[in-house]
């Protein structure tokens, strides 16, 4: 039986829509962008569909599971730039949502993560080799989609995923002799997480026809408020609730990947950060070796409660408020409102 997509309504995926779409001006755009979103769920379960059975399953695995539809959302708002939700802008909103979709089953391969969006994550269910080869096919299904629009249209996706991968090469590898840890860091975010956001702003501009000289703004305005997006679930990562996340806290560390907490934490030289950290470094070797994930616990939520974490958020507010300094090209109107909001609302999430 084939379940029915997941609800759009943005109060539901994003619990922000009161503050995204405040006022007025912004509030008529509302009912613009969810019939959107219901458009692109449509188009994500019509591309989802594979004849082959365990193919079909695999793919439509995590959709199933729900998500936040943050990017074809973007996408939705910035296509309002130009002639709004055009076929060419829906076709883009859902091959950029594929995409994510398929980086989701590699990233829980190579992070070994149990779970995603509150189900046991694929590798646990078919195995690596399936989840990983069902990432595959949802960035080609992605390139198909793109491909019906021309030459830009495939370079905006190849670009993209180019990105995702050297993202994901430099995280698995870390920091190279001469690179400092922060800075190669937020290069791994800007890579992983902002090139995807800004590569959906600017498909709702671009591809609505769109004013071109907004090009370089709405780029600019992704990249960062990606980043900042990354660097808030960092924080909230630390005192995630189970229930409410479907991950552990903590997963990316316990599975030895450095977050920006852990980042700064290194930087310090006080003796309580460096017994700080040389336990978590050993906690980390330890569940490498077979031991309980559980054996980080007090560690990790010292670690949430330490300056580190503190100086994450900030930095976190930083590049948000530098998001929003890049719309300034933008005409005053609903949706510049809408995306200084959001820009404002990814990083104002509770912990």
């Amino acid at each position: 039986m084939t379940s029915s997509a997941p609800s759009t309504h943005i109060a539901s995926k994003l619990g922000l829509s009161d503050r995204i779409f405040a006022g007025p001006r912004s509030r008529r755009l509302l009912s613009t962008v969810e019939a959107g979103l219901e458009r692109v769920d449509a188009a994500l379960v019509r591309e989802l569909a594979m004849a082959d059975s365990l193919a079909n399953a695999t793919s439509r695995y995590l959709y199933d599971a729900g998500g936040k539809r943050v990017r074809p959302m973007l996408a939705l708002l910035t296509c309002e730039l130009g002639d709004g939700a055009t076929d060419k802008v829906i076709d883009g909103a859902t091959a950029l949502e594929m995409t994510h979709l398929g980086s989701l089953y590699h990233d829980d391969v190579m992070d070994a993560a149990d779970k995603r969006r509150g189900v046991p994550a694929a590798h646990e269910v078919w195995g690596n080799n399936i989840a990983i080869l069902t990432g595959d096919l949802l960035f080609s299904r992605a390139s198909q989609i793109m491909a019906r629009h021309g030459e830009a249209a495939i370079r905006l996706q190849a670009d993209t995923f180019e990105r995702l991968v050297i993202g994901q090469m430099h995280e698995t590898t870390g920091p190279q002799e001469g690179d400092d840890p922060v800075e190669f860091y937020l290069r791994v975010l800007a890579d992983k997480t902002g090139s995807l956001i800004s590569a959906s702003a600017r498909t709702g501009l671009t591809f609505s026809n769109g004013p071109a000289e907004l090009d370089g703004a709405l780029t600019v305005f992704g990249e960062k408020v990606g980043v900042a997006f990354q660097l808030l679930d960092d924080v909230i990562d630390l005192s995630a609730d189970p229930d409410e996340t479907g991950k552990v806290p903590g997963t990316d560390l316990r599975a030895g990947v450095p977050t920006m907490p852990y980042l700064l934490l290194a930087q310090r030289s006080d003796a309580s950060a460096l017994a700080l950290r040389e336990r978590i470094d050993e906690g980390v070797t330890q569940i490498a070796d077979g031991a309980d994930p559980a054996l980080l616990d007090d560690a990790l939520a010292e670690l949430r409660d330490h300056e580190s974490t503190q100086e994450t958020l900030y930095l976190a507010h930083r590049w948000s408020a530098e998001s929003i300094e890049a719309l300034a090209p933008l005409p005053d109107g609903a949706v510049r409102d809408a995306l200084t909001r959001f820009a404002r609302a990814v990083v104002d999430r509770s912990r």
